[in-house]
């Protein structure tokens, strides 16, 4: 076979405010291929499928000075993710054709890859679309389950709320805080949004542009859990409607990743008087522990439909910095997913 160009998306730039596409990312075609005799040293060729697009990206688009959890993009590296692919060749003995693949993963439409180190082969009993195996299969159904198992010390009867709830983290925390017993108060950015909140669960769902997120919390708490992706001043009037010994889930403040400006929270001193208890976490230092127990209780409600998820498809790889923006804006309804091809 003669060599193919082997598209990718390149980082090109660190953005001032929300990533632009074009100009943030670009989408490069000049590398070519040769499926048949690229060379494996001992590894094997991966086809890549589907690509997650998450809020914590932005994390990776700053300069390497920048103090981050997650690690800087270089100018002109090929940017990563988690991702989900299938084998075409292989001279691994861990790895055959056709397997299917996830980790972290480069944006290219074909990688060769060393070692299984950092990934996993899949395994897909119930015939699921692959593209769950990086939404509520992977990362963001990890995200949701461990921290809930890890912080919320959830008690049949409280109540809940949850910013961002119609993500793919938020989405899944309604679910099990329902499966717990709990009352759940979510919010979401548009109605459509309110819509999949309320089909998931939600006791109430509410889009915090029209509706005022202190009104919903007074009339509806006060609150024994706060999940929090927002930050900001919805962190805030959480803190107002929470009740004594309220449990606060840190997962993201997507209100200041784009801005470089954090809304100071002006009644921070409720920590003390009502003894609150804020729990920031990173997920990959639950997965240790909870990984067993996620893959044995998640994957059998997805199969079954128990627990419902949403995906918001793009397709092909040249979409890759439109879908950067638009999760950072919120404009994706359901996960996002970049779909680079079909098997």
């Amino acid at each position: 076979m003669a060599p193919v160009a082997n598209g990718r998306v390149l980082f090109n730039s660190y953005p001032t405010g929300y990533p632009e596409p074009g100009k943030t990312a670009v989408y490069d075609t000049t590398e070519t291929i040769d499926l048949d005799t690229v060379s494996l040293n001992g590894g094997f060729l991966l086809k890549t499928l589907d690509i997650s697009i998450d809020p914590y990206l932005r994390g990776r688009m700053v300069q390497p000075t920048t103090s981050s959890y997650s690690s800087s993009w270089e100018i002109g590296q090929v940017i990563n993710s988690h991702a989900v692919g299938i084998v075409l060749r292989s001279e691994n003995s861990d790895v055959k054709v056709g397997d299917h693949i996830v980790g972290m993963l480069e944006h290219k439409q074909y990688s060769v890859i060393k070692s299984l180190e950092g990934l996993r082969v899949i395994d897909n009993p119930s015939k699921l679309p692959w593209s769950a195996f990086v939404g509520v299969l992977g990362m963001p159904g990890q995200t949701a389950f461990m921290a809930w198992r890890e912080y919320s010390s959830a008690k049949k009867g409280e109540t809940v709320f949850v910013s961002t709830g119609a993500g793919s983290v938020g989405s899944l925390v309604i679910q099990l805080a329902k499966l717990d017993g709990l009352k759940v108060i979510a919010s979401a950015g548009s109605d459509e949004k309110v819509q999949f909140m309320k089909e998931v669960g939600a006791d109430v769902a509410f889009n915090y542009k029209t509706t005022k997120t202190e009104e919903v919390l007074v009339k509806e708490g006060p609150i024994d859990i706060y999940w929090d992706n927002v930050g900001g001043e919805t962190l805030e009037a959480a803190i107002d409607a929470a009740k004594l010994n309220a449990r606060f889930i840190e997962c993201g403040m997507i209100s200041a990743y784009n801005t470089g400006y954090s809304f100071p929270i002006r009644n921070f001193f409720q920590i003390i008087g009502k003894s609150l208890t804020f729990h920031g976490f990173v997920i990959g230092r639950l997965v240790a522990k909870w990984g067993a127990e996620f893959y044995k209780t998640i994957p059998p409600l997805v199969a079954s439909g128990q627990i419902k998820f949403k995906e918001h498809i793009y397709k092909g790889l040249e979409a890759d910095g439109d879908v950067l923006l638009a999760v950072q804006k919120g404009t994706n309804n359901g996960k996002a997913i970049v779909h680079v091809a079909d098997e």
